[in-house]
């Protein structure tokens, strides 16, 4: 059950009206890695958690933390479209000012929304369900949520320096500081699981039934043999399990692939005319 509070958990009021800033704000409202995208992220996870405890309260109180700042964003968003040009644009561009700003808003927010947020992003792409992960593997979904959070603050970072509107960059403050907890947050819990059930997901899946030869081999697969230094290619593996090894010339186990034409009733093209031709073209003359 969900129960609407009528305040904001914090203040969302811009000092001045900035059409082109709504419209900057729509992507950590309604981006991949925005507010609706974490919301539904976390809230799906927890409802699919088979069972009860501490992983999925956590997932419950922060998702329902990321509805609070959805409307926190809304608010904004609306607020700061307060003013902006309607009616007659055509003639509302001849004025400089109003051109600049009809040029760099999104005029959905005045057609489609009435001065209003939508779940889209900064350029009006709708939002997409297929953002979120709710896999059902907690620490598959945590390191999910630490990338999502890791993602939405660096966006949040980036709106917050590109804005001189104080009452902008508080609340965005707010939002930084939040998604610095929760990103400490998804860390602990990924710490906690992997103690339980070391860092290779699934843990579940029996070890004699992968290549073990290759389970803990860098390829060298692209020019130069820099990252031969790195942790990831010599000693153990992460996972304790294992001996990281560096091949600097792979080989190929597969052999060439060779597929059986396709029955005549599917119309490929026929494998004779696959087969390179047997005259050459003359040269060409100057």
């Amino acid at each position: 059950m969900f129960f609407h509070k009528k305040k904001l958990q914090y203040l969302s009021k811009p000092d001045r009206p900035d059409p082109v800033f709504a419209r900057q704000l729509q992507e950590v409202l309604g981006g991949q890695f925005g507010e609706i995208s974490v919301a539904m992220q976390y809230l799906f996870q927890g409802w699919n958690v088979r069972g009860n405890g501490k992983y999925k309260d956590l997932l419950m109180d922060t998702g329902t933390e990321e509805l609070a700042h959805i409307e926190m964003l809304a608010t904004m968003i609306a607020r700061l479209l307060e003013g902006a040009p309607v009616g007659d644009l055509e003639k509302a561009a001849q004025d400089p000012v109003i051109g600049a700003i009809l040029g760099g808003m999104n005029v959905q927010h005045t057609i489609v929304s009435g001065l209003g947020a939508m779940p889209v992003d900064s350029m009006g792409n709708k939002w997409n369900a297929g953002y979120i992960a709710a896999s059902g593997n907690l620490l598959a979904d945590f390191r999910a949520n630490l990338n999502a959070e890791s993602q939405g603050r660096l966006q949040v970072v980036r709106l917050y320096e590109s804005t001189n509107d104080r009452g902008v960059k508080d609340m965005l403050s707010w939002l930084i500081a939040r998604d610095t907890m929760h990103q400490n947050q998804w860390i602990a819990a990924i710490k906690e699981l992997e103690a339980k059930e070391n860092v290779v997901v699934p843990s579940t899946f029996p070890k004699e039934l992968e290549k073990q030869e290759v389970s803990y081999v860098l390829f060298n697969f692209s020019e130069g043999e820099k990252s031969a230094t790195g942790r990831w290619a010599s000693g153990t593996s992460m996972d304790g399990l294992g001996t990281f090894q560096y091949v600097q010339q792979p080989e190929a186990y597969g052999g060439k692939p060779n597929l059986n034409p396709a029955p005549f009733y599917i119309h490929n093209t026929l494998p004779k005319n696959l087969r390179p031709s047997s005259h050459t073209l003359p040269p060409s003359h100057m």
